[in-house]
């Protein structure tokens, strides 16, 4: 099995469930079902997948809390399908490491063209040998690309995700330039524009002493971000 095409889903709703399966298996994806986020938790230890692809209403856990535990365990790309529309869920769903939030009731070919967007994202974030085999410090940081691995000046270790990852590697590798929201974000820029607000975050929390008033990485409103800071590469 590629598990580069395998997908979970992981939701009460067998009817759904059936529906999502048969349109991605449609388009070469191998997909596996679950009804329940132990199953999906046990089967995950053994065989994690390219994505999940989680409800929030599970029967036997809270599906926000199962968001946050594959983001902070597994490397896997995770969209949320949910009948929840409020703009809280959507930003608490992306702030704990979710990639994407669709909305039920859903239109199955969107479905596929977005786990189409979220895999291709994925597998060109991948490392570049120029920059991303280095560590590289900044404003008192030490990263490795490689592990995803920040070390602070008090020397506390710090994990990113596949995806903040993804948004700081394009910041360090233009330092003191202002890059646009489309620039760091690409095929992420989708419908939910909060997006990149709620990833930024994220990654500000991580590196900022302050991050209600950022001074590594800055907004230059109606424009994009800039990593104020010089960057140093070494091997």
């Amino acid at each position: 099995m590629n598990n580069n095409k395998t997908i979970y889903v992981i939701d009460d709703e067998k009817d759904i469930c059936q529906l999502v399966s048969q349109e991605l298996e449609q388009f070469g994806y191998s997909v596996r079902s679950f009804t329940t986020g132990a199953q999906a938790c046990h089967a995950l230890r053994t065989r994690p997948p390219a994505l999940c692809i989680i409800d929030l209403g599970l029967p036997d856990m809270d599906g926000m809390e199962l968001v946050k535990q594959l983001c902070d365990t597994h490397n896997v790309g995770i969209m949320i399908l949910s009948g929840r529309n409020s703009v809280p869920d959507k930003v608490l769903g992306l702030e704990l490491g979710a990639d994407d939030y669709i909305v039920k009731p859903f239109i199955p070919r969107e479905l596929v063209a977005r786990v189409n967007s979220l895999l291709r994202r994925m597998q060109n974030s991948g490392p570049d040998p120029k920059t991303e085999t280095r560590n590289v410090q900044f404003a008192g940081l030490k990263y490795d690309p490689k592990t995803l691995t920040m070390i602070n000046a008090e020397g506390k270790q710090i994990e990113l995700s596949s995806a903040e990852h993804e948004l700081l590697i394009k910041l360090l590798k233009a330092p003191k330039t202002i890059l646009s929201r489309d620039q760091l974000m690409g095929e992420s820029t989708g419908p939910f524009d909060r997006s990149i607000d709620v990833r930024m975050s994220r990654v500000r929390k991580k590196i900022e002493k302050d991050p209600k008033n950022p001074e590594i990485i800055k907004t230059i409103y109606g424009v994009g971000y800039i990593l104020t800071t010089d960057v140093s590469w070494s091997h």
